[in-house]
Parts: structure tokens; C-alpha cells; sequence
């Protein structure tokens, strides 16, 4: 979900300030070596100052002149107008900006190599460059594949490089272009933005990173912009000098050196002299390794590391392969959405130095792998872990985090202030953080191992995949390839953008400051090394730790060419070539579509609507909203389908409407439970037949979105915002009893839990978890997140949730959490457990229940209880299969030739006939039969009128058997 998650705005490029006041720090950051020119036919090297003669026309310029800064108010504007980067250097001979400079006016790039650009306060025009260019306009504008490149710049004017430049060596070198007006006065200068002749001059698809041989350990980094290199070798993960520092040497703009084999073990970082657009300066600081695969503990340092080692290897590593769970197509996949340290921080069967841990899923006999076993006894496939990544915000060594004594946080009463101002106090120095503030992409967080130095984090992280795995689970991993917690050359987070080509990986705006719509330091997939970077990493995690999914956050955020190629990359991996089989990895994400990838708005971005047909997998926010009402941006209050809409309002003012709301509600929640594909049928509530995509939200989107149905992910919680009981417990009227909400949260999951397309829980949503109404925990510390699997609490009433957050809703939440009767008893979550396992059973008791075509699920699905006569908050849908079928459908399940299921929001029982369902003998679900329910075993069925009776908020499931003496074990009773 769009929140503000991870961590304060850091280190975007900076806001127009004096020009002064950022060049009075010259005297450090001047490179140790002059500028070498590259000549690809020999071994001779020059300086740029040296060239200048070549790279310049011989004959004499005109004198370009600024107006004196004292009398001129526009030159005034100007000085500070190289902190912008407003024009981009798109191709080799093309320099795109938007600016008029006139029939008689003239355009000039600037360069220099030490970063001494300015403007004169005389009439001596810009100074400090080495050498300039006269740029001639492009009439025919820029090239269309520059335009699809850079869409957001298509109106931009085209200005002409000359041919004779040498643009790789300027590109290492402050460059700025600047229009003049007829009489030679400046109007207009700015920096550039360069990735297009980046990518058009250097893309590179060699080596990175450190590469092991049987003889030597090679380094190879890319970084074309920069003027020097060099890896500083460390024995230890912190403190001490170099063992040595080896001078690295460019080849098209990769930098590259070879080592011996008793580097292993050791650390390096880069050492990396580049210019710097946040400093208008020539910096030099010290970086990681992008394509790092070990670190030190904070990412002080990165590790050489062969992770093809086998010291680095559980026992049967080799053969996990072979042994993963069965998945026969990807519309079996269920997930379960789990935070590393949620799973075991609070788990006292658990050792403690296991506890929060990823050593804590390779036990065999704790609650909470108890509890795992459990569910994927009942058919679970997936474990989606939060990012378990390096990321920033905890730190790796324990030893420093601070915490609050619970027995104090248990001494408050459940409304209290007092347990949010304790844990947000400490909140920055603790060992919690979703994760979602990325510094290196492809290494195991390290505050997650026993030991973050060294290579404890990478075998400790293969030891759970292969622990998960053979419980039957298999793992996805939350990817956050949409932005990077850090950026500029002074934060210690910072790699990418430091001094690795600052600029590039980096999405910019028009002004070239950097774009936060993620929240912060947008990435730019669109650029291709960016996106090599992406596919190398998930490469990387699929290959080295046999990972067997992945989640994108704000995956919209990233281009949908990026998807595909990264799709494809991983499904090409083969047991045989690479002990992985990638074409059972499954990949979904967040396909919402805002910021300025919006509309395409960058080129064609990943979202839902443009993902259609890729078999990559979208949240379905629309059934989410439907479900439990509004948004989470919208009046906590806002009633939906099992919260009371119309049928139980709360004090909420819903108007006139309500009905109407409640009915809409029910058609986005149909075109949910057929896997919200795009050309499903369905009659809507006003008894009109329409397309899935023809069936609106509020704002006029499409509901619809897929082409097949593992393009969607049904869900209704998950880590942002509120948890399903706290939500229901904040929507639901506050007269009605616990046990009501208890099985107003079991609705919700039914839904889910049944539903064509890809099921998918939040951590908790069978456990009745709440965060003491948190709606967004990313930083509250265990207390406020904490998982209990001996199920004996499930976390209401632990105070108020952090201020910072919540506070405007705490006048509501306050009442709540005062009430005694709002906290569930053990009892209720124990019967929770149950349902939910009872779901899974269901839904995998039949093919029915995962139909794996579009045209499958249009064949098959029905739904009853439509149009303007329908009765409100009921949910009738039919899947049927091909036995004594009059449509030629083939046979799919060997048990059940019909299933019905019915959803029952109302408040009271329902009594529904359908004709077209009548003369068939249909029985209620043996799993349901066979549960502590005893009131959904009162849910009958009628053969001679065909009328279903269902309980108040229950969902029955009824089938019709090939045949009652078939002999067969029904899934589920055995």
C-alpha cells in the first residue's frame, strides 16, 4: 500500500541555495588523478585539458556575456540555476531541453573537469569550463524512440551535439548547457540529466561484482561517470587500515581488477571519484558494492563471498530442488503474508537466541512452526516474508538495540497513551522495522542472523527456505526494487546514488531533483542498467537461495518491460543448468498507478490495468474496499459488504445511498470471486449483463482488471494498514458482541479463502490478530506487533497506537480498546484457527475451487441472487463441472459435480431459492459437517424448490456428488 512507511525524506537533491555556500567545499573533493581520455585503438592516455584543442573548433567564439548580477534580476535567477538539471543528454548526438533560444539566439554545453562551472558577476559570461560547444537545433524535433524512451519530455526541443565531441569523456566532467540571446546576454542555463546517452554509449551486460575463478577473485564495477576507482581490501568486517588498495582500470566504462584467492573472506568497499549533481562538486567517498552477496554487519563493508562454496550449503542443499512442495500450476497458490521477526520475536518456545530470527523457521517443535505445519496441512503453499533484505533502520548488532521492559507496558490499562510514548522513544534504536527502507538489494539482512559479519546471514537464510520447504511451504520474498532508502554522497546508507553513477539509478523530475511518490529516492527501471540490475538480483535470489516467489512493492512503480524480461529470465532457469526451477516461481505485486509513472507517464509502467495478459499477479484492491468499506484513505467509519452497510449501520453517516452502496459493493466483490478477470459476464445490480471491466468503482476505474486468473490476488488484510479484527472491531456498530465481530472476521476470509484467482492472508488474520488498532505498524516495535501461535492472546487492547500515526482517530479507537468486551478470549481465537484451516481444506478439496483459465472460470462460475430484486448482503455463486453437463464441459473434478457457496452477511438468517438450481441434492460441505460450528451445520437445502437456508454471517459451502456410492473418501474427512 501508498504510506509513508519506511523512513523520513533523506538526502533528495538539494533546494536552489547560494551557489557559495556548496563550492566551499572544493578544497576536499578534487580527484587524485587527472581525467583519462580512453582511445580504444591504443594504449595512450590524455588528460581532458590536453584535448581541449581537438574537442573545441579551432577558430574563435564570440564572447558569451552574462548581464552583472547587480543589475540584472534575471542573471540573479540564474545563479543558482546549475543546482537544476532541466535539459537531458538523450543520444549521443542529441541534448533535449525545453527552451526557446530564438531565431538569432544560440545554445552552447559547457564542461569541466575539476567542477568549477559558475556565472560571472561580469562580462566574462560562465566560466570555469574547460572546453564548450555550440549546439544547433534539431527542426525535426526528437526521435521517436527517444520520445518513447523519455515520454515525459516529447515536446522537448532537439539541439544537435557535434559529431567531433568526445561525449564519454565529458560525461565525466560538470557539464551544463546555456542559451544566449542575439546580443550574447545568458537567459537561461542549466545541468544535465544523462542517462540516455548512458544507456545509448555504455550499457553493459558483462560481469559485475566480485567474480570468483579457480585461480583469482576479479572485481568489476560499473561506473562510467566516474574519474577513479579503487577497492580498499580489509582482513576485519570494521576498523583497521587496508591490507591493500588496488588502483582499478576502465574498459567502457567498467572498472575492473584482479585479485588473489586469499581475498576471500576479506572485505572491500570502492573507493570512487565522480562528480556529484546534489554537490555540484567533485566528490570522493567510499561505497559498496552494488552487486555485493555478503556484508558486514550495517553494510559497513562488503564481503567476498563465493555462495557457490559448499561450507556455505545446508546438508541436501544440492537436491532442495527435487524435494520443493507440489505446485501443479500457479492458480493452486495460497500465501501467507509473515514478518521474520513477527514469526518468533515473542515466542518463549523458542531459544532466545533464535527468537526474531530466521534459525527460528529450522526448528521443528515451536508454536509458530506448529502452527505453519498446521496450516499447510490444510493446503497453504506460500510464506511471503517481509523484506529480508539489507535494509536500513535496525541496526545488525543486538547488542545495541534498546527496548521497554513489557512487564511495565503490561502495568497500563488497554486505552492507555502511556505504552506508544514508551516503545515510539526508543522506536529508531530497536530491532524492529518492516524492512522496507532498502540499502543492497541481493544480501540476507544481517540483524535477522546470529552473527551479521561474516557468512552467517547467507547460510542461515538458505537453512530457512530449505526448513519452510520441507514443511511444505514454499517462500516468497518482498522485493522493493521502487525507490532506495538513501541517497546523495554523505548518508552511510547511500550506494547507488553515492558515488556508483550518481544521477542514474535515481528517477528525477523535470527540474532533476529527485522523485519521492514512493515515499522516497525513486529508482528508475525505465534506465537499462537499473533494470539489468533488478533481473541480476532476482536471478540471484531464485539461483543462490532457491526462493520460490516474489512480492513487488509498488511494483506499478516499476516499467512493465522490466517485468516481463525479469518473468522470463527466471523461467528459463532449469533444474538441470541451474538446480532451480524457475518456471514455478511466481511473481505478483502492487500494481497501483500514481506519481509521475502514472498513465504511462514514464513509459509503460507495471500496473494493473497494463499487466493484463503477462501471468503476473496484481493486488485486487477493489474486492478489499468492497468487503469492508471505503478505503484506507477514506472515513475509518465507511460500513462495506460484512461491516454492516445498510443491514447494521454504525454512527456513521452513509446517507441516502446506502443501499445503493451495499448493492455495487456486492458486484465488485462478485467480479473478485471470478478472479477479477476483465471479460467475465455477470449480471450486475441494476439486472444488466456486463463485462467485469465494464463494472466501475466510485472514481470511474475499471473494477475488472485480468486476463487469467493468476493475474489476481484476492485479499482483504495485509501488513499496511489496520488488521481484519481490528478494521471489522473500528467498522462494525460498537453494541454489537465480540463473537458477532469473531465471525464477522471469518466472513471476510471466506470470501477470500474461496474465491477464483490467488488467495492471499495476512500473518494473524486466523489468529483474530490485531495491533491495538495500528494502521500502520512498520515502526511500533514488537510490542504493538506481536504474533502469539499458543494462542492465548491475540493483541487487543495493548494501549493506544503510536501517536504519529493514529492520533486523529483516537477518539474512536479509545472507547473501543476501553471495553472490555471488545478483546476476543482464547475461545474465540481457537475457533478461529479452526475456520480458517477448515477454508483451506474446502478450497482444496476440489479443482473447482482454482480453475485455471479465464475461460474455465466464464464456463463454469455463476452467480445467483443478481439484479435489482436481489437480496442484499447475500452472495450466492455456483461452480459446476462437466458430469451430466448440457454445455460439453470436460471433467475436472472426480468428487464433486457442483458446488455452491453461499455468503450470508446479513445479521440474520436467509432464505434464497433458485430455479436454476432446483432438483439437484446438494449437501453441505463435509468439512463444514464435520466442524465445531454447530450453527452452520444448520444451513439446509430444498431439492424440490431448490431454496437455500444459510445463518446469519456464515458461509455455507453445499455440493452435489458424482454419485453417493462412488466409493470416494471426501478431501478433507479423511
Amino acid at each position: 500500500m501508498l504510506l509513508l512507511r519506511s523512513s523520513p525524506f533523506l538526502h533528495h537533491l538539494p533546494t536552489p541555495t547560494s551557489l557559495t555556500s556548496i563550492t566551499s567545499h572544493t578544497h576536499h573533493l578534487q580527484p587524485h588523478f587527472p581525467l583519462r581520455l580512453p582511445v580504444p585503438t591504443t594504449t595512450t592516455t590524455t588528460t581532458l585539458s590536453s584535448q581541449r584543442h581537438r574537442l573545441f573548433p579551432s577558430k574563435s567564439i564570440p564572447l558569451l556575456r552574462c548581464s552583472a548580477l547587480s543589475s540584472s534580476p534575471v542573471t540573479s535567477q540564474l545563479k543558482d540555476s546549475l543546482m537544476y538539471s532541466r535539459a537531458y543528454w538523450v543520444s549521443e548526438s542529441i541534448i533535449a531541453w525545453d527552451v526557446d533560444v530564438g531565431i538569432n539566439g544560440s545554445l552552447y554545453l559547457f564542461a569541466s573537469e575539476t567542477a568549477s562551472l559558475s556565472i560571472t558577476d561580469g562580462d566574462y559570461g560562465i566560466q570555469g569550463h574547460d572546453v564548450k560547444f555550440k549546439l544547433e537545433e534539431d527542426t525535426h524535433g526528437l526521435p521517436q524512440n527517444v520520445m518513447e524512451k523519455f515520454p515525459h519530455i516529447k515536446d522537448y526541443r532537439a539541439f544537435k551535439v557535434p559529431p567531433s565531441l568526445d561525449a564519454k569523456v565529458l560525461l565525466k566532467c560538470q557539464l551544463a548547457v546555456a542559451a544566449f540571446d542575439d546580443v550574447g546576454k545568458c537567459s537561461n542555463i542549466t545541468g544535465l540529466q544523462l542517462p540516455g546517452i548512458l544507456d545509448e554509449l555504455f550499457s553493459y551486460s558483462g560481469p559485475l561484482g566480485a567474480v570468483y575463478s579457480t585461480e583469482a577473485i576479479a572485481l568489476f564495477l560499473w561506473a562510467p561517470t566516474a574519474q577513479a576507482v579503487r577497492a580498499c581490501i580489509y582482513k576485519d568486517s570494521s576498523g583497521g587500515s587496508p591490507l591493500e588498495i588496488v588502483q582499478l582500470e576502465e574498459t567502457k566504462g567498467v572498472w575492473s581488477t584482479k585479485g588473489p584467492k586469499s581475498w576471500d573472506g576479506c572485505y572491500y568497499v570502492y573507493e570512487v571519484s565522480v562528480y556529484h549533481p546534489s554537490t555540484l562538486q567533485i566528490v570522493k567517498c567510499h561505497a559498496n558494492d552494488p552487486y555485493a552477496r555478503g556484508l558486514s554487519a550495517n553494510g559497513g563493508r562488503t564481503l567476498f563471498v563465493d555462495l557457490d562454496s559448499d561450507t556455505l550449503k545446508p546438508d541436501g542443499w544440492e537436491k532442495l530442488a527435487l524435494e520443493k512442495p507440489d505446485l501443479l500450476s500457479f492458480s493452486d497458490t495460497s500465501i501467507y503474508e509473515l514478518h521474520v521477526r513477527d514469526f518468533s520475536a515473542s515466542d518463549l518456545t523458542v531459544d532466545n537466541e533464535f527468537r526474531g530470527g530466521y534459525l527460528a523457521f529450522t526448528l521443528q517443535d515451536s508454536a509458530g512452526i506448529r502452527h505453519l505445519k498446521k496450516l499447510s496441512d490444510a493446503g497453504l503453499t506460500h510464506v511471503h516474508l517481509l523484506p529480508a533484505f539489507q535494509f536500513a533502520d535496525v541496526d545488525d548488532e543486538k547488542e545495541k538495540w534498546k527496548s521497554v521492559d513489557t512487564e511495565i507496558l503490561e502495568k497500563f490499562s488497554p486505552d492507555s497513551a502511556e505504552q506508544q510514548a514508551l516503545i515510539t522513544a526508543i522506536q529508531n534504536s530497536d530491532g524492529y522495522n518492516w524492512g522496507y527502507n532498502p540499502v543492497l538489494w541481493g544480501v540476507p539482512k544481517g540483524s535477522y542472523a546470529s552473527n551479521p559479519n561474516g557468512s552467517c546471514r547467507i547460510i542461515e537464510f538458505r537453512r530457512m527456505v530449505k526448513a519452510l520447504n520441507h514443511i511444505g511451504l514454499r517462500v516468497v520474498l518482498d522485493v522493493v526494487y521502487n525507490h532506495l532508502h538513501a541517497s546523495g554522497p554523505y548518508d552511510e546508507n547511500s550506494v547507488l546514488d553515492k558515488v556508483i553513477v550518481p544521477g542514474y539509478y535515481l528517477r528525477r523530475n523535470t527540474d532533476g531533483f529527485i522523485e519521492n511518490s514512493t515515499c522516497v529516492n525513486n529508482t528508475a527501471s525505465e534506465h537499462f542498467m537499473v533494470e539489468r540490475l533488478i533481473i541480476d538480483d532476482l536471478l540471484h535470489w531464485v539461483v543462490n537461495y532457491k526462493v520460490d516467489g516474489f512480492r513487488f512493492d509498488l511494483m506499478g512503480h516499476i516499467m512493465k518491460r522490466t517485468m516481463m524480461k525479469a518473468k522470463d529470465a527466471i523461467s528459463s532457469l532449469t533444474k538441470e543448468k541451474n538446480g532451480v526451477d524457475g518456471s514455478s516461481v511466481y511473481i505478483y505485486g502492487e500494481g497501483w498507478d500514481f506519481g509521475e509513472v502514472a498513465r504511462n507517464g514514464r513509459g509503460v509502467n507495471a500496473s494493473q490495468v497494463n499487466l493484463s495478459g503477462t501471468g503476473i499477479g496484481s493486488f485486487n484492491d477493489r474486492i478489499r474496499d468492497a468487503i469492508l468499506g471505503g478505503s484506507p484513505f477514506g472515513h475509518p467509519l465507511q460500513q462495506g459488504f460484512v461491516t454492516g452497510l445498510l443491514l447494521q449501520p454504525n454512527d456513521h453517516d452513509h446517507g441516502t445511498a446506502a443501499g445503493e452502496m451495499l448493492a455495487a459493493s456486492k458486484d465488485h466483490i462478485q467480479v473478485g470471486m471470478a478472479a477479477n478477470l476483465r471479460d467475465f459476464v455477470l449480471t450486475n445490480c441494476s439486472g444488466k449483463e456486463v463485462k467485469g471491466s465494464e463494472v466501475l468503482t466510485h472514481g470511474s476505474v475499471p473494477v475488472g482488471f485480468a486476463s487469467n486468473p493468476t493475474e489476481t490476488v484476492n485479499y482483504v488484510s495485509a501488513h499496511d494498514n489496520e488488521t481484519l479484527f481490528d478494521i471489522i472491531s473500528l467498522k462494525t456498530p460498537m453494541e454489537i458482541s465480540v463473537n458477532e465481530r469473531c465471525w464477522i472476521n471469518h466472513l471476510a476470509t471466506s470470501i477470500i479463502a474461496l474465491s477464483q484467482g490467488i488467495p492471499f492472508f495476512h500473518a494473524g488474520d486466523e489468529l483474530l490478530r490485531s495491533k491495538s488498532m495500528d494502521r500502520d505498524s512498520y515502526n511500533s516495535g514488537d510490542w504493538f506487533n506481536r504474533l502469539d501461535f499458543t494462542y492465548n492472546s491475540n493483541n487487543w487492547g495493548v494501549g493506544l497506537p503510536p501517536k504519529q500515526k493514529n492520533e486523529k482517530s483516537w477518539p474512536l479507537i479509545k472507547p473501543r480498546l476501553a471495553d472490555p468486551s471488545f478483546k476476543p478470549q482464547r475461545s474465540h481465537i481457537l475457533v478461529a484457527v479452526e475456520n480458517f484451516s477448515n477454508l483451506l481444506r474446502i478450497r482444496y478439496s476440489s479443482p473447482l475451487f482454482r480453475l485455471r483459465t479465464a475461460t474455465a472460470i466464464q464456463e463454469r462460475v455463476r452467480f445467483h441472487n443478481t439484479g435489482p430484486s436481489s437480496i442484499p448482503g447475500v452472495i450466492v455463486m455456483s461452480i459446476e463441472d462437466g458430469h451430466e453437463s448440457q454445455h460439453g464441459l470436460s471433467q475436472l473434478d472426480p468428487i464433486y459435480s457442483y458446488i455452491v457457496v453461499v455468503i450470508n452477511a446479513r445479521p440474520t438468517e436467509v432464505s434464497f431459492t433458485s430455479p436454476a438450481l432446483r432438483a439437484k441434492h446438494f449437501e453441505l460441505h463435509p468439512v463444514q459437517l464435520m466442524s465445531t460450528d454447530e450453527v452452520i451445520k444448520a444451513s439446509t437445502y430444498e431439492e424440490s424448490t431448490g431454496c437455500f437456508v444459510v445463518p446469519s454471517r456464515r458461509t455455507s459451502v453445499l455440493f452435489a456428488a458424482i454419485s453417493s456410492e462412488d466409493g470416494h473418501c471426501y478431501p478433507g474427512t479423511s
